[in-house]
């Protein structure tokens, strides 16, 4: 068996090629992230190999340090070589252990890689274990609802400042509705002069006939005594964010279509539990992947991060620790969230957690419970 330990950077590469007994059969040398690079890499395998190899034969590992490399694992992965993902803080771990000297360069951490890739006591992931796609969807989706909530938080501040009193006549100023009026009329004082059927053909068209006439004469009295002064250049930011929620939210419904149609694809029965929906689903589906590389439901919860933390040392033992929080987030998220719709829709789930609840803990610390 031949192991490639590989240091991952934006440019380059830094490789070394170690025996089963941690024989150096290739000193450390770099390629750059390139087609030449990765052809360089190849042939240096086959010559530590003394030829071609076959499927199995050789072992790549490598840290989980971001994109930069995905492409060199898919090109690992499709000329058959298995390629093993380590977590970073493994690896910083392993290092510690192995030295109590401050040294940290690529060379060393290549060469890092590839015995911990040899030990027997390493069990990583391999680069299959996870659906790749579905979960690039799942975490854009993610970055767009960021960047929709920010959004919307931006909005209530200018409505604060354009229209303070809208909130008192039980309107939200994230509903679709309100927002349609304020990017035609963003503020009280477009409002007060607005003519009234044009404001009631903007509420109701955006309503779906909610509100009519009578809801759109209560908005422009507001305007009227509203105490917000003209501002055209807070106005104008204000419908331009308007665009821009409208525009995520365009983003968003077009990815959940396609998350939809990957769970639906995939056959889970996830979505039969009360509560579960293809969001969260492909959520967990992604981050998982094949759940028979868990051989108990302790070792997939150690992967979310939801088992507790312990500390003992001596005869003091921790009698309250913390969730250690080292796993997926986005999983956690996931599973956490499940659990909580769960309990709104499973009397069963709903007992065990105001169990919890009515034994002292605080209702994130029962969730926990209730998502193990």
């Amino acid at each position: 068996m031949i192991y490639v330990g590989i240091d991952i950077a934006k440019n380059k590469h830094d490789c070394v090629i170690l025996s089963d007994h941690a024989t150096c059969l290739r000193p450390c040398f770099s390629l750059k992230n390139n087609s030449q690079g990765f052809a360089l890499l190849i042939n240096a395998i086959k010559e530590a190999c003394g030829g071609d190899f076959n499927h199995g034969e050789v072992k790549a590992g490598l840290e989980a340090t971001g994109h930069y490399a995905h492409n060199i694992v898919a090109f690992l992965n499709s000329n058959g070589i298995d390629t093993t993902i380590f977590n970073p803080f493994l690896v910083n771990q392993y290092r510690k252990s192995r030295s109590l000297r401050k040294t940290k360069t690529d060379k060393a951490d290549a060469m890092l890689i590839a015995e911990l890739l040899i030990s027997t006591a390493a069990n990583p992931a391999t680069s299959s274990y996870h659906n790749q796609e579905m979960k690039t969807l799942c975490r854009y989706r993610f970055s767009l609802v960021k960047q929709r909530s920010k959004l919307k938080a931006d909005m209530s501040r200018y409505v604060d400042l354009l229209f303070p009193e809208l909130g008192s006549l039980g309107l939200n100023p994230t509903s679709s509705s309100v927002m349609a009026m304020l990017k035609e009329l963003p503020g009280a004082s477009y409002i007060s002069i607005c003519n009234i059927s044009q404001l009631t053909d903007i509420l109701s068209s955006s309503s779906r006939g909610r509100y009519g006439k009578e809801t759109a004469e209560q908005v422009k009295a507001m305007a009227k005594e509203s105490i917000a002064t003209a501002n055209k250049a807070l106005s104008y930011i204000m419908s331009d964010t308007i665009e821009q929620i409208c525009l995520l939210n365009k983003r968003i419904a077009k990815i959940d279509g396609e998350l939809k149609n990957e769970v639906e694809k995939s056959g889970t029965k996830l979505t039969s539990i009360p509560g579960i929906g293809f969001c969260i689903a492909s959520v967990i589906l992604a981050e998982i992947g094949d759940i028979n590389l868990f051989s108990s439901a302790d070792k997939l919860q150690a992967f979310a991060g939801l088992d507790p933390s312990t500390f003992q040392s001596g005869n003091f033992t921790a009698s309250h620790t913390h969730m250690v929080k080292r796993g997926s987030a986005y999983l956690r998220w996931a599973i956490m969230q499940g659990a909580r719709l769960c309990s709104l829709n499973n009397l069963k789930y709903k007992q065990y957690l105001d169990k919890k609840i009515k034994e002292g803990k605080h209702y994130n610390s029962a969730l926990g419970h209730l998502s193990k």
